[in-house]
This record gives structure tokens, C-alpha cells and sequence, in this order.
């Protein structure tokens, strides 16, 4: 079968950034719907999928666009380098943007994150065999845990999972001082050590790219596909039992959890859009922000940084749109979501005048 295109793929990555973008720009933080909120620490909203989807997504992309064969293997590590660095460059960029304030510019971040799991689940999957893969994974997850539950944490005492002594916030501050997210200053949710557990959400992405197409048999596939998801959400709830299900701290329980619910939800579209070949005008706009996700995203950061500072009258443009929806609907967490949601059209826009003339910015 043909792995080239998977329209079921782009049409997940397309709802994920669609989805991050409505969660990332509320028009007040102070009214939320609370689906739309990360859980405020243990815990999972529809919110906290969010990430998990695109960094699963990031691992089925390696499996089906990455063939093993067919590139020297130099040239195959010199690509994943120059894609990883790209990401890095992008995301470093848009925590600094605008002010450029380097001296406490936050390094981690989503685009990071995503450059370090890209770089070594591509280079794993070009140079382990899929045993391999699992047993580094499985291991990875393992090895978190232990850490995060049964060491005791350098200055502070016993192991804990609270958000200013784990182990993981420890380690933060060791090695990125003030450079870290400005909500907390003493840990990161994209964390240098809570990126190791997170590798194994990518690698699960190649498995899932694995059970579709080793088979011509798509339902075969599928099936497995299935059957998987169920097991690791059924295992990552277990897990919670003794190591929460935490975003912010990626425990392993939530990897296993996360990994479930999103081959589940792949799994849905690809019987409808790849084996049925269902298609519906409902599906188009989600296929235009995943072909040009990247670019979607970044634009949506410097818009809503543009929104923020960019002086209207006595407020900023933010404010005053906000404020002429509050007038509108007379309901603040209405408003809100009426503000969010009309930021992801003005995102889909020139996404969608790229798409048409057939530009595709990758990295």
C-alpha cells in the first residue's frame, strides 16, 4: 500500500495544532472553560493531550516518511541534525520574541522538546532494530520512574512528585538556572529530564507506523492498532495508582495513558479517511493546518505576542477585541473562548493561502 500520504495523519496533526492554538490564546486566562486548562498538577484534561498527540505524531512521520533503505546513512543523520537544529533554532526564537531578553530567555520549550524526541527516535529508528527500540523505551520509562519515586532529591530530602522539590525541578535548576519557564522559575514543563519519558511517546508513534504497515492488510493492522491502545491506557491507569498521570512531570503513567488515547483517535481516522476514504468538507480545514503545522504554530506565537503589545487606543489590540466580545455577549468565559476560537481562523488564513498555492514549509 501507499505510505506516502496518509490523509488520516495530516488531518490528526491539523486538529492538534488547531486544538493548541485554541487552548495557548484565550481572550482571559482568568475565564477558561476548565476542558480547556491543563489539569493543575495530577491529572489529565483533553487539554493535556494536546502535546502527547503531536509528539505521537512526530514518531508515526519517522516510521512511514523515514524508510530505512534507500539513503546512505550519513546522508539519512545529516537530515535528522539539520531538522533538529531547525526546531530548536524556531522554538528558542519565539521564546524570545519580542523582547529578546536573552539573559533570562526561557531554553526549553515546546519546539525543543520536540527537536530532542525528533533526533533520537529518528536516529533509533535508522540504526536500532525495533526490539531495540522497545526495550530502550520500555527502559527509559522504567528508569523515570525509579528516579522520580525512590531517590532522594540533592538539598531537599525524600523523593517526592510536588511541583517545586521532584527531582525532575531539581535537575532544572541545576542546569538552567533562571533560563526556565517565567510562570514558575523553579521547573519546566518541558524540563531537560522529563524529555527522557517523553521519548518513549515518539517511540510509540513508531510502533503504531509499524502494526499499520508491516501487513497489506489494513484492518489487520488496525486491529492491532486497537488492541494496544486499550492495553497501554488500561496499563497507564494502574500505573497511576503509584506514579500519577502528570503532563507537567510526563510521568511514565502518562505516557502509557497519552500513548493509548492517541492511537485510539488515529486509529478512528484512519478507518474513516484511509479505509473507507470517508471525506467531508468538515475534514479540509484540519488537512491545511497539518500540512503546514510548524508554520501554523510559530505564526501563532508571534501573533498573539504582536496582540499583546501592539498599543489600541489605551489598551493593546488583545484587549480591546476581548473587550468588545465581553460587550457582545455579556459572558467573560464566552468571550473567551469566542476570542480564542476566532485567533484560530486568523491562524488558518495564511495557512490556508499557502495550501493553495501548493507551499509546504518544512524543516
Amino acid at each position: 500500500m501507499n505510505k506516502d500520504r496518509l490523509l488520516s495523519l495530516d488531518v490528526f496533526r491539523g486538529l492538534t495544532i488547531a486544538a493548541m492554538i485554541l487552548v495557548n490564546d484565550p481572550g482571559s486566562w482568568s475565564y477558561v472553560y476548565s476542558p480547556l486548562l491543563h489539569a493543575e498538577w495530577h491529572g489529565c484534561t483533553p487539554t493535556d493531550l494536546i502535546f502527547p498527540f503531536f509528539l505521537f505524531m512526530v514518531g508515526m512521520a519517522v516510521s512511514i516518511g523515514m524508510p530505512k533503505t534507500g539513503e546512505a546513512r550519513k546522508q539519512i543523520t545529516r537530515k535528522i541534525l539539520k531538522r533538529s537544529l531547525y526546531l530548536v533554532l524556531i522554538g528558542l526564537f519565539l521564546n524570545a520574541f519580542p523582547s529578546f531578553e536573552f539573559a533570562s530567555l526561557r531554553i526549553p520549550g515546546v519546539l525543543q522538546r520536540i527537536a530532542m524526541v525528533f533526533l533520537v527516535i529518528a536516529l533509533m529508528h535508522h540504526y536500532m532494530s525495533h526490539r531495540a527500540q522497545i526495550i530502550i523505551g520500555s527502559s527509559l520509562l522504567i528508569g523515570y520512574w525509579i528516579i522520580m519515586t525512590f531517590v532522594p532529591v540533592p538539598g531537599i530530602g525524600e523523593a517526592n512528585l510536588e511541583s517545586d522539590t521532584n527531582f525532575a525541578a531539581w535537575f532544572d535548576r541545576l542546569f538552567l538556572t533562571d533560563h526556565m519557564w517565567s510562570m514558575s522559575k523553579t521547573w519546566d514543563p518541558e524540563g531537560l529530564l522529563s524529555t527522557l519519558p517523553a521519548i518513549g511517546t515518539g517511540l510509540l508513534g513508531i510502533v503504531t507506523g509499524q502494526l499499520l504497515f508491516r501487513t497489506e492488510e489494513k484492518l489487520h493492522g488496525l486491529a492491532k492498532v486497537f488492541v494496544l491502545g486499550n492495553l497501554l491506557i488500561m496499563a497507564g491507569l494502574i500505573w497511576d495508582m503509584f506514579f500519577p498521570i502528570n503532563k507537567s512531570l510526563w510521568t511514565s503513567s502518562f505516557v502509557l495513558y497519552t500513548g493509548g488515547v492517541a492511537m485510539n483517535f488515529f486509529g478512528v481516522l484512519y478507518w474513516l479517511l484511509d479505509v473507507l476514504r470517508y471525506r467531508s468538507k468538515l475534514t479540509f480545514p484540519f488537512e491545511v493546518f497539518g500540512s503546514n503545522a510548524i508554520t501554523a504554530y510559530a505564526l501563532s506565537g508571534i501573533l498573539a505576542s504582536l496582540f499583546g503589545i501592539i498599543p489600541l487606543g489605551n489598551s493593546s489590540i488583545h484587549q480591546v477585541l476581548y473587550d468588545g466580545l465581553v460587550d457582545i455577549f455579556d459572558d467573560y468565559y464566552f468571550a473567551s473562548f469566542i476570542y480564542a476560537l476566532g485567533f484560530v481562523v486568523l491562524c488558518y488564513l495564511p495557512v490556508l493561502l499557502l495550501y493553495r498555492r501548493n507551499i509546504f514549509i518544512k524543516v
